[in-house]
């Protein structure tokens, strides 16, 4: 079994562990924010963290209402610019904690007055130690270079973060995350007869719609670094804009649908692929009337929407360590890869 493989199925005591020992965070920073008045968040973040941070973007703004911008690094790192930044949050999203551009922005954000916030799985980081306040993703030492169970931690992280920050999260609703992560596992036979079928696709679009938009770009990094398939990432919005032109029969078409809001646009979206024939395989709910396609994931049990991120990035990273192996690669060894990436 694949290091890679050997995370995924920790992700629930992973999960379960860093939900008990940080939950607290979240009054912590909700007694802090009432007496500041923050009108801004901002979040800073690469590679994997970045893609949580896409999902952080979508949750804080849902359930705070406040505007959350996503920082470009190359501002504070490159082209030195002052941001005005008081009355903001700024959070900086790294596994390892050393990524020194983003410790740089959180510096400069420091010294320009804002409050900031470090989600981090490593307690002695950089990060760890210049931020005004540390959530730590009690994941354990990542081994795999492909990271699933930091990225997964990283987004509980950002509900308690919201449970801080705003009154629309039910930590009662995130406590049963680890939980139903646990029930999604039961699909890796399911999953591991499935990726049979891809074996030989060497490139393929994935597609999501707003909480899960985040997931739609996890999935497609996971397939590109530890699969070498060469996977776009698209709202399903965006999709129809243009690059659906890309769609040739059976051309794969990977689509992250939950029940909710986002539900209507993306049936529509898979009517339409079969239409253009197109290879559909969607990552939906059990119980849910899907149209039709050529193969679907099916995740257990019912999930509100906003609580759906985790759960369904799960199938995801299954699907790539599988397809992996019978592609006859090693994830744990990606080439010109390794766990931590430092960019300036």
């Amino acid at each position: 079994m694949s290091l890679m493989m050997e995370e995924i199925l920790d992700q629930p005591r992973a999960l379960l562990r860093t939900f008990k020992a940080e939950r607290e965070h979240a009054e912590v920073v909700k007694q802090y924010a009432r007496r500041q008045g923050f009108q801004v968040i901002v979040l800073v973040a690469r590679g994997t963290s970045d893609n949580a941070a896409v999902f952080g973007r979508y949750l804080l703004e849902l359930t705070t209402g406040l505007p959350v911008s996503m920082c470009a690094p190359s501002i504070h790192t490159l082209y030195r610019t002052r941001m005005l930044l008081r009355h903001a949050v700024v959070v900086g999203i790294s596994q390892s904690g050393e990524g020194a551009d983003i410790n740089i922005v959180l510096k400069a954000a420091k010294r320009r007055g804002a409050f900031t916030i470090g989600i981090t799985n490593e307690a002695r980081s950089t990060m760890a130690g210049l931020v005004d306040e540390v959530f730590l993703v009690r994941a354990g030492r990542q081994k795999s270079v492909a990271a699933t169970k930091t990225y997964t931690g990283q987004l509980l992280m950002f509900y308690l973060l919201a449970g801080g920050l705003g009154p629309k999260i039910s930590m009662d609703a995130v406590s049963e995350i680890p939980d139903r992560v646990e029930a999604t596992l039961k699909l890796v036979p399911e999953i591991r007869e499935l990726v049979e079928r891809y074996r030989y696709m060497r490139q393929c679009a994935v597609v999501a719609r707003g909480l899960n938009y985040a997931n739609a770009y996890e999935l497609a990094l996971k397939l590109m670094e530890t699969c070498y398939v060469v996977a776009e990432r698209f709202s399903s919005a965006d999709f129809q804009h243009g690059p659906i032109a890309l769609i040739e029969r059976d051309f794969p078409v990977i689509i992250l649908m939950p029940p909710g809001k986002v539900f209507r646009d993306l049936r529509n979206l898979a009517d339409r692929l079969r239409k253009l024939r197109a290879e559909t395989l969607l990552i939906s709910s059990a119980g849910v009337r899907l149209p039709a396609s050529t193969r679907t994931i099916l995740i257990p049990g019912q999930i509100p929407e906003i609580y759906t991120p985790i759960p369904y990035i799960v199938p995801g990273q299954i699907f790539s360590a599988l397809l992996a192996e019978v592609k006859g690669i090693d994830p744990d060894k990606p080439r010109s890869l390794q766990i931590v990436t430092r960019t300036v």
